[in-house]
């Protein structure tokens, strides 16, 4: 079926009508505002050569044509279409715009109505916590000694029989103040109940004896558990007590006196310099303890190298006396035994000289490469006559391997040397709080300068660690792990 002639919108110019003839598209234009109606099909004159015979697109606003036969299949399928679109529209919010956009701004508002009320609890909230904050003590042990440094005495003594002393006159003192009428706390006078003044009196007093009993239990509970590192902590904790004590007996005017409060933080701080002094006088008695068995160690070594040399030229001088006795005797044998008699006699000395000089000794620069590392050497001394007896001892089951020499030379001030050495690593210390801990960062070439400035040659010197037992116990793993295959599961009995 071919579409009538008439004027229909030109594809080549927006606004223009072009005729169609019904087969083809003509040269006849106008402007579409002065087009005629629509059932105006005035043929125009000619028609343009040359148009293509396309079909034209169907006016904007024309309704479709109903066919004569199956106009029910056409009003269902427009029905079809039209319900698709509104779907559509419905999904797209066409058709409740204006709705939606009120309903935005209300959402919006509502929106910003709540962010500003949270902001505002949220700044009531950190106010709060902030106040809470200032009423509550950090106790976790944890966090303390992360933030503890080296004890200082607030209240320095001879020994810890001195801090006992004191102690015990604090606490005879804040005794004495608890009583009755001693001044531990402070009340009103002029409370009444019921209006009775007597009453009001007892009602002040009992509540003050129960304020100060759990005064006197935190203070006590505080001494009892004292650290050293803990001590700051304890003394805010007690401020703390003494701050809410206040709070809660405000009506009545209760509170710790300063005076008690006083003596109680001086038994605080007397408590933990107490237990710092005992700490630092055991750690002495300790090292002291541990000379002693070092020094009676060298004695019997020299006691019995001693021994030894005495056996040895005893034997010398009965062999030489019976040789020289003898009418064959042999020059050269005779010559022999008396080197040998006066070696003997040259190491009887050098016992006696160790015995006499207690600074004679060993120096020695060691390292645990599987324990701590290739920048960590100790340096130390030993009076021993072997002085590796010594170093294998250091080497027991504290560690998991055997330390390493590095340098080991006899000094006759083996005592001074080993302290300009720890003096020129003092700010290498690995424990900078106990001293007698000799480990320093360092390397054993820095070790082996240092000694050359102050022992001069060094006659051996070993800077790299043969650390046999840790490396072959990384070999062993590594071996044990490339061997590793993925473990089988049982089998089940036939």
């Amino acid at each position: 079926m071919s579409t009538p002639a008439g004027w229909y919108p030109d594809n080549q110019k927006q606004g223009q009508l072009r005729w169609w003839d019904g087969n083809t598209w003509t040269e006849h234009v106008h402007d579409s505002t002065t087009a005629a109606s629509p059932g105006d099909t005035a043929q125009p004159s000619a028609q343009q050569p040359g148009a293509q015979p396309t079909q034209p697109a169907e006016p904007a606003g024309t309704k479709k044509k109903v066919p004569l036969f199956g106009a029910r299949q056409v009003a269902r399928d427009q029905a079809d279409e039209l319900e698709r679109l509104r779907g559509e529209l419905a999904r797209l919010g066409a058709l409740d715009i204006a709705d939606m956009e009120a309903e935005r701004a209300r959402v919006t508002a509502d929106l910003a109505a709540t962010r500003e009320q949270y902001a505002r609890e949220r700044a009531d909230l950190e106010a709060q916590l902030a106040g809470l904050r200032t009423r509550v003590v950090a106790t976790q042990e944890q966090e303390i000694l992360q933030e503890v440094g080296l004890y200082e005495y607030r209240h320095p003594l001879a020994d810890s029989l001195a801090y006992k002393d004191r102690l015990a006159d604090i606490s005879k003192q804040y005794k004495k103040m608890a009583t009755a009428s001693g001044g531990a706390i402070e009340a009103s006078s002029t409370w009444q109940v019921n209006g009775s003044a007597a009453e009001g009196k007892k009602m002040v007093s009992d509540i003050s004896k129960l304020m100060l009993r759990a005064y006197n239990a935190e203070a006590d509970n505080l001494v009892r558990g004292m650290k050293p590192y803990k001590l700051d902590t304890a003394k805010e904790r007690l401020e703390k007590v003494a701050f809410t004590i206040e709070r809660l007996g405000k009506s009545m005017s209760i509170r710790v006196s300063p005076a008690y409060h006083r003596l109680r933080i001086v038994e605080l701080e007397l408590a933990a310099d107490y237990q710092e002094m005992l700490a630092r006088e055991k750690e002495a008695e300790r090292a002291e303890r541990e000379r002693l068995r070092e020094e009676k160690r060298v004695q019997a070594e020299i006691e019995r190298e001693r021994q030894r040399l005495e056996k040895e030229r005893q034997h010398y001088r009965n062999a030489l006396a019976a040789l020289e006795a003898s009418a064959d005797a042999d020059a050269e044998a005779l010559a022999r035994l008396r080197d040998q008699l006066a070696e003997v006699d040259r190491g009887i000395a050098d016992v006696d000289y160790r015995a006499a000089n207690q600074r004679a000794g060993y120096v020695y620069v060691i390292s645990n490469l599987g324990a701590f590392g290739q920048r960590m050497i100790k340096v130390g001394m030993t009076r021993r006559l072997e002085p590796m007896d010594r170093i294998k001892e250091l080497g027991d089951a504290s560690v998991p391997f055997g330390f390493d020499v590095h340098a080991l030379f006899f000094a006759e001030d083996a005592v001074g040397i080993e302290t300009q050495m720890h003096q020129q690593l003092a700010q290498r210390r690995v424990n900078r709080v106990n001293l007698r801990r000799e480990f320093f960062y360092a390397t054993p070439t820095e070790a082996r300068d240092l000694l050359a400035e102050l022992a001069g040659d060094l006659l051996s010197f070993n800077e790299e660690p043969e650390a046999l037992e840790f490396h072959q116990s990384q070999n062993t793993a590594t071996e044990s792990h490339a061997g590793e295959t993925t473990p089988q599961p049982a089998q089940a009995p036939a």
